[in-house]
């Protein structure tokens, strides 16, 4: 979770308003990424490159734990 925060933080110009929600359903994390409206456009990035690069970071972390993990962008 804090790296999810950590990157998102970095990407947007109000860390202030990011909010990061942790779920677990049986095998599956779920994370709920919340930003300002504004600033949903540097988090997705052109053709959702950047956000897509955030999931694979995140499904890389607990890819040894054997667990599905679902990053959901809210604005």
């Amino acid at each position: 979770m804090e790296l999810l925060t950590y990157m998102a933080k970095s990407l947007v110009n109000n860390p202030d308003e990011v909010n990061v929600k942790k779920t677990e359903r049986g095998n599956t994390v779920i994370f709920e990424l919340s930003v300002a409206p504004e600033d949903m456009g540097k988090i997705i990035g052109k053709n959702g490159k950047r956000a897509q690069a955030i999931r694979s970071i995140m499904k890389a972390k607990y890819v040894k734990s054997g667990k599905r993990v679902v990053v959901d962008i809210v604005g």
